[in-house]
């Protein structure tokens, strides 16, 4: 713990989700927000985890976000920094294999193309080093078109319908189906959720590990980490949320 002890608070950490706990969905993080987790930083330890890649995250907290946070947790931790260097990584393509992967993609795309849906564009899979994530409307599209898609999908529950399907064709396969954000799920292997991210601290030796997050029902990509028995979860609605309980536990 020497690198966090001149801080008042150096055995608690404190993680956050990204999209609708310290950004808008996909959008960049505000100034005001910012200097609070700079603030935040001198009581305590801090980290985000997320699904998205590291350049993704970069595109919201920004460039230096490797040095803002002294935990970073991209694709739930499956890649992860400690103090700007990075951990070992885990690979989805490697644990599922070749075959398995063609035939699950394949399946995923076929289910896309007979989607009726208002709005479709592009790249409908993406593939990460710990996950794939799907998107019915496809990650290309707008964010006007994210914010229509987010709306329709509430209505229809596509995503959810989508997910039921994928557990039923492919229950052979220990996977884990995780919604989260406006347009699009993850898919990766049971376990590798944000609790993954939890097995770079086991030697860290903190006693409080507080988690935000805006996706904790059952089924969002939050939950699991959120019931994590080690972890005191707040769960949010939006920045501005989780700014007020920060300055509620932290600033009093």
């Amino acid at each position: 713990m020497a690198d966090w002890s001149d801080r008042p608070m150096p055995k608690t950490l404190v993680l956050f989700d990204v999209d609708g706990t310290l950004t808008p969905a996909r959008k960049d993080i505000s100034p005001e927000m910012k200097q609070l987790l700079a603030d935040l930083r001198k009581k305590v330890v801090i980290g985000f985890v997320g699904g998205s890649d590291l350049s993704k995250q970069k595109e919201q907290l920004g460039d230096d976000c490797l040095l803002d946070f002294d935990f970073c947790f991209s694709e739930n931790g499956l890649t992860a920094y400690r103090s700007g260097k990075v951990l070992a990584s885990q690979s989805f393509i490697n644990w599922i294999g070749e075959d398995e992967y063609k035939k699950l993609s394949n399946f995923i795309l076929r289910y896309i193309a007979d989607l009726e849906l208002p709005r479709k564009r592009g790249t409908f899979i993406e593939f990460r080093n710990g996950m794939i994530n799907v998107s019915p409307i496809g990650r290309n599209c707008s964010h006007a078109e994210r914010d229509e898609y987010e709306v329709y999908d509430k209505q229809h529950g596509i995503r959810e319908k989508f997910v039921a399907t994928l557990k039923k064709e492919f229950a052979h396969l220990s996977l884990t189906y995780s919604i989260g954000g406006q347009i699009s799920f993850d898919v990766f292997p049971a376990g590798w959720d944000k609790t993954y991210c939890l097995k770079h601290l086991t030697n860290e030796g903190f006693e409080n590990i507080h988690f935000f997050g805006d996706k904790t029902f059952e089924g969002g990509n939050d939950y699991e980490i959120y019931n994590h028995e080690k972890i005191t979860g707040h769960s949010v609605t939006s920045p501005e949320d989780t700014a007020r309980i920060l300055k509620e536990l932290f600033f009093q």
